[in-house]
């Protein structure tokens, strides 16, 4: 039997315990919301110039504009995390160039590189007219047109078609002579005799008819968990989403569809650009359950290096493939023009087998609770 001293002792140490814990998950939520408010946030926008011209209607994307921002969503966080880190987090007060240059590429202007403008009008070179609702294969297309004209960038985008990953063309996309990625300070591009040009990955894929499929959904949760992975572009029936994460059976995401007024952020020095770069970021994300995503998705991964992109290959051979029956997509070292269906199957299969990278020959002389959050 414990006299009062021992069980008062053994009661303080259950109590430090609990509040130890209590301050860990605290600390841990915090970071949580740190991470997802520092992620660039695009919503539907009003008060723009109109889209195509004076003669246009379109000065807001409301109601139609939703997977487009989605792709600013997933093109932003590509650029962030090569300029300024994985770990780099936003507050009110930062003004940092080199965010700023990133954000004002997705201004609503005909000028800025990524903006409402540029996709919607590029959309029309693949059959969606301005006003159109795009879907994930869609945007990632045109995300790939227009990132060749943004020197700056210094990304390129491969769109993986046919539910396919070929290695060999991504090798031959992104190993370049002459190259230009990145200074440390992120303000030109810089000149190398050999260079990897960082890698935006997108597969869009199809994963059911009206519904996913449930025999996709481990996959789908597991492919968070790459640390290449910048989340998934989708969304629920006839609204387009950014999941940036999971927890259990719920998708984490970023929601477009809040109307806010355009404006310009500039060197954010006035009261109004300050007010008007808050406005691009979320202090919450939401969640809906797996089973209620539309099953036309892009998942979507960034490889800053060589290096990186051979882990990702390599996680996705040993995580999303080879333990599932049915593997969201498969992974191939090379295409060949004579390649039947049951061909490509068994190259698959044999695929295992090339994830030492050293020895892939290139056919060319001249990409409150515990969840998985996305940096």
């Amino acid at each position: 039997m414990l006299c009062l001293p021992q069980m008062f002792l053994m009661k303080q140490k259950i109590y430090h315990k609990r509040m130890s814990q209590s301050g860990y998950l605290a600390g841990k939520l915090d970071a949580i919301r740190r991470d997802i408010q520092s992620k660039l946030w695009f919503t539907y926008r009003k008060g723009f110039v109109p889209i195509g011209g004076c003669n246009s209607t379109f000065t807001s994307d409301k109601g139609w504009g939703c997977m487009l921002r989605c792709g600013q969503m997933v093109l932003a966080q590509a650029l962030i995390t090569l300029h300024l880190g994985k770990d780099w987090q936003w507050i009110p007060e930062t003004k940092n160039k080199t965010y700023l240059k990133i954000l004002s590429r997705f201004e609503d202007k005909r000028a800025a590189a990524f903006s409402i403008h540029q996709i919607a009008l590029t959309g029309a070179s693949e059959g969606k007219e301005v006003g159109q609702w795009f879907g994930p294969n869609t945007i990632a297309q045109v995300l790939k047109k227009l990132i060749v004209y943004d020197e700056w960038s210094s990304l390129t985008i491969h769109v993986a078609l046919d539910n396919t990953l070929i290695v060999n063309d991504i090798l031959k996309q992104c190993r370049i002579e002459g190259g230009e990625t990145a200074e440390a300070d992120g303000q030109v591009p810089l000149k190398a005799p050999s260079q990897w040009k960082p890698l935006l990955l997108l597969i869009p894929l199809r994963l059911g008819l009206s519904e996913i499929n449930p025999v996709y959904v481990n996959g789908l949760k597991t492919s968070f968990k790459i640390s290449q992975s910048l989340g998934v572009i989708g969304g629920k029936p006839n609204l387009a989403l950014y999941f940036i994460g999971c927890v259990g059976d719920e998708m984490i995401y970023l929601d477009p569809h809040t109307t806010q007024k355009s404006g310009s952020i500039e060197d954010k020095v006035t009261e109004e650009e300050i007010e008007m770069d808050i406005t691009y970021h979320c202090k919450s994300a939401s969640r809906i359950p797996i089973t209620g995503m539309d099953p036309s998705v892009a998942l979507c991964f960034f490889c800053a290096t060589e290096k990186e992109f051979k882990s990702l290959c390599k996680s996705m051979q040993e995580e999303l493939i080879l333990p599932e029956k049915q593997p969201l997509f498969e992974l191939c070292t090379e295409r060949l023009a004579h390649w039947s269906a049951d061909d490509t199957v068994s190259e698959a299969i044999a695929a295992s087998s090339f994830i030492d990278f050293e020895h892939i020959e290139r056919q060319y002389d001249t990409s409150d609770e515990d969840f998985e959050l996305l940096g």
